[in-house]
């Protein structure tokens, strides 16, 4: 099973606050009505035929007929998910920009305050499962920013529509009769079942069979409900996840080189920049998200929830000759400029690359779209 996640999420390349209202109700975090044109199913022949050819296959992997029918009814080709998965960007960000975007002042507040409103709950989850509630908790905000962003793309639709492109046919089929084996269960309905525009679903964004092989019921209503406003089975099957893949309870992920007497193996980012300490927890995280960065992330992120300082190390000048300062000082000129750039947090996103091109063009530099020292100076 873990293969079968770190393949996905190879492939997905995302980043990814609810109050535990006591419901059980698998509610949507988002009203698909709000998703983009090109994430709605819609009517495709040839996708039709697909379907048709799916479906003994699914009633011999022992999905009942009813079930098949309930699922299918409404589902869809949704030609983004096709987009999305042929046209994916390599992540180029360095651990300086990553970082500053999965431990950003807003995530961190954000899960401090998760973290003291879900305390008891959290507390029995390590207590069950051995595993720390703050790195449970860094990795729900990562995962889907504390429950804000559990995504609304129908899990049916999409994972049968990157089954039938044949990209990545056959891992999207196992994940299509594991999203059906969910609907045969009564975990959740047809309308409820959500996630990603790959199929990750809920608030830890479990893929379907990790799902199956990991997901409980943590609170014990007879369902493993990681849809609905409660993030309690979410963030119990997180630490289960964990737990079975070999969390050794007591031991930290790792440190900041020099922060204190921590036993492991050092680890310094390619481009320079702070080192790292880490233990066999470390590679534990990494069989959610197969990264040292999404791994660094998660850990810092828990460390920072417990109150621990930011990093001491410094990270070295990007390849133009800027630092974090510098770019936090170009978006800080852009914006007093009227630019909407997004986020101020030293990352030049797409947002930033626009505006940056809008300036250089009124200002008669050479249009690049690039934060360089020019850029910086003709702001000031």
């Amino acid at each position: 099973m873990n293969f079968d996640r770190r393949a996905f999420l190879a492939g997905c390349g995302t980043f990814s606050l609810t109050a535990c209202t006591g419901t059980t109700s698998s509610i949507p975090s988002e009203s698909t009505d709000d998703l983009p044109e090109d994430l709605r199913p819609i009517q495709n022949s040839d996708f039709s035929e697909w379907l048709k050819s799916f479906q003994p296959r699914a009633r011999r992997a022992g999905i009942t007929p009813s079930t098949l029918d309930a699922a299918l009814s409404d589902v869809g080709f949704i030609p983004g998910v096709i987009a999305r998965d042929r046209n994916q960007i390599q992540n180029r960000r360095t651990l300086e920009d990553y970082l500053s975007i999965t431990v950003s002042d807003e995530r961190l507040a954000k899960g401090r305050t998760a973290f003291t409103r879900h305390a008891k709950t959290l507390a029995a989850i390590e207590t069950q499962y051995g595993v720390d509630a703050k790195v449970v908790t860094a990795i729900w905000g990562i995962e889907s920013q504390f429950g804000e962003k559990r995504g609304q793309v129908p899990v049916i639709s999409s994972t049968a529509t990157l089954a039938f492109d044949g990209r990545r046919g056959d891992f999207y089929e196992r994940q299509l009769i594991a999203a059906l084996r969910i609907l045969e269960r009564g975990d959740t309905t047809p309308r409820q079942l959500v996630g990603s525009w790959a199929g990750a679903m809920g608030h830890t964004q479990f893929i379907p069979t990790s799902y199956q092989s990991f997901a409980v019921d943590f609170n014990g209503d007879g369902r493993r409900d990681i849809w609905g406003h409660d993030p309690t089975d979410a963030l119990a099957s997180a630490a289960s996840y964990l737990a079975r893949n070999g969390w050794r309870s007591g031991l930290k992920w790792g440190a900041e080189a020099g922060s204190g007497r921590l036993t492991g193996r050092g680890l310094q980012p390619q481009n320079g920049g702070p080192r790292f300490t880490v233990t066999r927890n470390f590679d534990v995280i990494k069989t959610y998200n197969n990264s040292d960065f999404y791994a660094i992330g998660v850990g810092h992120l828990a460390d920072r929830i417990g109150g621990a300082s930011p990093l001491q190390g410094t990270f070295p000048p990007d390849a133009n000759g800027l630092t974090k300062t510098d770019r936090i000082s170009i978006q800080r000129g852009l914006v007093s400029r009227g630019y909407d750039i997004g986020t101020i947090d030293g990352v030049i996103g797409t947002k930033s690359k626009a505006a940056i091109s809008d300036f250089q063009r009124r200002q008669g530099l050479p249009v690049t779209g690039t934060a360089t020292r020019n850029v910086l100076a003709a702001l000031r």
